[in-house]
């Protein structure tokens, strides 16, 4: 109980609202949305424009610049492909026998023509050397017959007889040097003897040895 005496204030009706300097509650405001929303449509345009359009205008990211920068400089780097070397031009058989070539005094020469090859000088046949005959085989008398067949070509006999040496595999012309060369084919052929020796072991010209199987 208050000592005080009961006034106006103290009759507070129990359905009024309530009076005084009571201040009311306010209720928090909402920040708005909208500001946030437009930032970030504003952030995809951005990167639409730059991921889309910039490339067609010409311009590169810094990667693929960098990427062209170090391009260009390897194919700066590298040697140039060297010039292609003039190919001759083919020419038929007909126009190279005809042409002619500079010589180096300047005055044109006639090329060789093209069939044409330097042959050897053939060797004369001298039928006054001595061709001596031995018989390296069994048949008696074969040396006698060879001989007549070399007298009646016009050749000069020397000696005949039997082969003294080893036995022979097959017939054979032995010549004593280059210059009795020509001799001995000319005798191979009259005789059908393709095998020729040049030996200087006998001390005739043209020695004809007789082997197995001569006709």
């Amino acid at each position: 109980m208050t000592k005080y005496a009961r006034d106006e204030f103290d009759r507070v009706p129990e359905t009024s609202t309530r009076q005084g300097v009571h201040r009311a509650v306010s209720t928090p405001r909402r920040r708005s949305l909208a500001p946030i929303l437009a930032a970030g449509f504003a952030a995809l345009a951005v990167g639409l424009v730059a991921f889309l359009i910039l490339p067609k205008l010409g311009f590169a990211s810094a990667g693929g610049s960098s990427a062209l920068t170090a391009e260009a400089a390897g194919s700066s780097a590298s040697p140039a492909p060297a010039a292609p070397s003039p190919t001759p031009s083919s020419a038929s058989p007909g126009a190279s026998a005809g042409a002619t070539t500079e010589a180096p005094g300047g005055s044109p020469s006639a090329s060789a023509p093209a069939g044409d090859t330097p042959t050897a000088a053939v060797q004369p046949v001298d039928k006054t050397q001595p061709v001596t005959i031995y018989n390296g085989t069994t048949t008696a008398g074969l040396a006698s017959r060879v001989g007549g067949t070399v007298s009646s070509a016009g050749w000069t006999l020397g000696q005949l007889g039997n082969w003294p040496g080893a036995r022979q595999q097959t017939s054979v012309i032995f010549y004593s040097g280059k210059a009795q060369q020509g001799n001995a084919e000319a005798l191979g052929t009259l005789l059908g003897i393709p095998t020729m020796v040049q030996s200087a072991e006998f001390n005739a010209p043209l020695v004809v040895v007789l082997g197995p199987g001569f006709q």
